[in-house]
């Protein structure tokens, strides 16, 4: 067994959930800027080159928020192995585990659909991130009964080769191959209605790998300094390569680097990830893990890590209501206006304080009603 002293009460890994927590608050970043920021730049790899940017200041503002999706997708196949474990030790039987993982995948799909999409400006076949976790959870309702070192062989191999993979196979004459293409490794917008920019094949190795990691924190013997200097090499190691991938300018980058700005360094390909922007991604997320874990391991009380800790908690009920609190407008209408910079992070940290308020009071109403719907979500 893992050392307890990783594990609260709950069952829950505050380090974890710190390090969720964060990114979440990044992305609503990003998302904010994206509706109310004029200048604001997305679509790495589906675009080709970068389009221009009127600074640097303009382009970090967009490159921080690349932890974000390695994160969170790794991070639920690692709550998802977790969760699962938890569930057998209860007495739960395989069939009743990989019914209730198929429903948490379904409830993503239809949230998807009917909250993400819109908010977007979207239609409602928009295959984005929670679509994509939500069929990566259909899978691993099987997938996980596959031995760990198999998964993360296949994983390894998936993040690492999937930009040589092509689907000129699935000929492009029907909306339904084209739409297939999308979801499955070919993100793109150009067969509206039936669009997407996460696909599965590269981001179910992903979810792998934090599966993996896991079973491995969940059954090992494993102390906070062992732990946290591992993820400390393994994070300053990727970060790491991931400049060497970027100066080698081949092999890992299907947006190769064009010059030496820190622009033409940091533009990497999301849509779909490549090595780089993996290596960097996931890399950053190790770095925060292990700061989380300091923080855990010294019982670290205050505001900001418990506000992090408690919108970790409930990822989904964050993601879907900090789209339609930062749009602030109906679906499909423009921005009324653009707001400065200074004004976007007014607004990004007004509605974080909003939305810690809210994920605390929604947490206590899931802990009130364990076997509710609400258990989905």
């Amino acid at each position: 067994m893992a050392d307890s002293r990783l594990f609260l009460g709950s069952g829950r890994l505050p380090f974890i959930d710190f390090t969720r927590g964060f990114v979440m608050v990044v992305m609503a970043w990003d998302h904010v800027s994206s509706f109310w920021h004029e200048l604001h730049h997305g679509g790495e790899g589906i675009l080709g080159q970068m389009p221009p940017f009127t600074s640097t200041l303009w382009f970090l503002e967009r490159f921080v928020s690349h932890w974000c999706a390695p994160t969170f997708i790794f991070l639920a196949g690692t709550v998802l192995a977790l969760s699962t474990a938890k569930r057998l030790e209860g007495g739960a039987s395989q069939r009743e585990i990989s019914l209730h993982i198929v429903v948490r995948g379904l409830v993503l799909l239809i949230l998807a659909a009917l909250l993400e999409s819109p908010a977007f400006d979207l239609p409602r076949y928009y295959f984005g991130v929670i679509s994509c976790i939500g069929v990566c959870f259909i899978i691993f309702s099987v997938y996980r009964h596959v031995p760990r070192n198999i998964i993360l062989l296949i994983s390894l191999v998936i993040v690492l080769f999937h930009g040589s993979l092509s689907l000129s196979w699935i000929p492009a004459t029907t909306d339904v191959a084209r739409y297939l293409r999308v979801i499955l490794h070919e993100p793109s917008f150009n067969s509206w209605p039936y669009v997407g920019l996460y696909p599965i094949i590269p981001w179910v190795g992903v979810m792998g790998l934090g599966w993996c990691f896991g079973g491995v924190i969940r059954q090992l013997h494993v102390s906070f300094p062992k732990l946290r200097n591992t993820l400390l090499l393994t994070g300053v190691s990727s970060i790491a390569l991931f400049f060497v991938v970027r100066w080698l300018n081949s092999y890992g980058n299907l947006l190769p680097r064009r010059g030496s700005t820190i622009i033409d360094w940091l533009y990497v390909s999301k849509y779909p990830p490549d090595v780089a922007f993996l290596l960097w991604g996931l890399g950053c997320m190790c770095l925060f893990m292990a700061l989380g874990l300091w923080i855990q391991e010294r019982e670290i009380k205050n505001p900001l890590s418990d506000a992090l800790m408690i919108i970790g908690a409930t990822p989904l009920f964050f993601y879907i209501t900090h789209l339609w609190l930062f749009r602030l407008r109906l679906p499909y209408t423009e921005a009324p206006f653009y707001l400065e910079m200074w004004q976007t992070l007014i607004f990004w940290a007004v509605g974080n304080i909003v939305l810690w308020q809210l994920c605390k009071r929604y947490l206590q109403l899931k802990r009130a009603y364990p076997d509710s719907l609400l258990k989905y979500v």
